[in-house]
């Protein structure tokens, strides 16, 4: 008896090991083959980037276009090589077709917010509100920078802090976005100064736009620069705000040719004023006040007691 079980139990362990075998070669002869095609995929992504890459940037004028192309491009090469992947594994199409459209409606529930993100991606690069290089400003919290990269899902700005700040699109469209340089870096700022009324008005004025021309970076004059159907003087201009409680409002125009440095050619300028009105007859007012006291002011009762008298020394 023990003759017979014997071989029975000899030839079931070796079936099991062959078959045990069978399924490790498989899974690792499916691994083997997964790495070679991932593998391929990108080293033909790096070829494709690096025979196509310079020729689709010189096509697009936008390099947000051209790296979304190339980007696209790359990506779709992976895809292929996942479905291929999944077809070694026995995938055949109409399973591939049905998982991911099982895969696309969990995430479009799940991953709302990113794909809500990715469609604002896709309305900021049609809309061109600003591009890879421009300067922005992003309103509702001062910052101010460069704009690094430009994605479906996000925009990456590096601003003056050397910093970097990433802002998904979803949330991009919603703001007010200060652009620079989007189609002329010239900016026209604005300076408030008051002076006093007892001074010289027109030598003022004169004065503070001698000051904004003698700073680097601001436009000393030529043809007036259009906005619009409007044109405007390109040299400083000081004009006369108001008439104030305190003294006489002007407002100095001046154009600064790049607006990378506006706090510093802003600063330059009121020190330039600072220093040639000192010397004027014009004086820089600021808030003060008289008290006046006479016959049609009433009486203000006033008396004196005695320190004695209250116990105080």
């Amino acid at each position: 008896m023990s003759g017979f079980v014997y071989p029975l139990i000899v030839s079931a362990i070796q079936e099991r090991i062959s078959a045990v075998s069978e399924t490790v070669i498989s899974a690792v002869w499916g691994l083997l083959l997964a790495a070679i095609v991932f593998a391929l995929a990108y080293v033909l992504a790096q070829l494709f980037v690096r025979l196509f890459g310079r020729r689709i940037s010189q096509r697009f004028d936008r390099p947000s276009l051209a790296r979304m192309t190339i980007r696209g491009a790359t990506a779709s090469i992976y895809l292929i090589a996942l479905f291929s992947v999944l077809r070694i594994y026995g995938f055949r199409l109409s399973q591939i077709a049905l998982t991911v459209t099982v895969l696309t409606a969990v995430i479009g529930v799940i991953l709302a917010p990113i794909v809500g993100s990715f469609i604002s991606g896709v309305f900021l690069l049609a809309d061109q509100p600003y591009e890879i290089g421009d300067m922005i400003e992003i309103a509702d919290t001062g910052q101010r920078g460069f704009v690094e990269d430009i994605t479906l899902r996000y925009t990456k700005v590096f601003t003056l802090d050397n910093t970097f700040v990433v802002v998904p699109n979803g949330t991009m469209r919603d703001r007010d976005v200060i652009n620079y340089s989007a189609e002329d870096t010239r900016t026209r700022q604005s300076l408030e100064v008051v002076v006093t009324y007892e001074g010289d008005l027109s030598q003022a004025r004169r004065l503070i736009e001698s000051a904004a021309r003698s700073v680097d970076g601001v436009l000393k004059g030529g043809p007036n620069i259009r906005i619009g159907p409007a044109r405007y003087p390109a040299s400083p201009t000081c004009y006369i705000a108001e008439y104030g409680d305190h003294g006489v409002g002007l407002t100095l125009r001046y154009w600064v040719e790049e607006p990378y440095k506006l706090p510093a050619v802003r600063s330059e300028i009121q020190t330039e004023i600072w220093d040639r009105l000192e010397d004027a007859d014009v004086e820089i007012a600021y808030p003060h006040s008289h008290v006046v006291f006479d016959e049609t002011s009433g009486e203000l009762p006033v008396s004196m007691r005695d320190g004695e008298a209250t116990g105080r020394q």
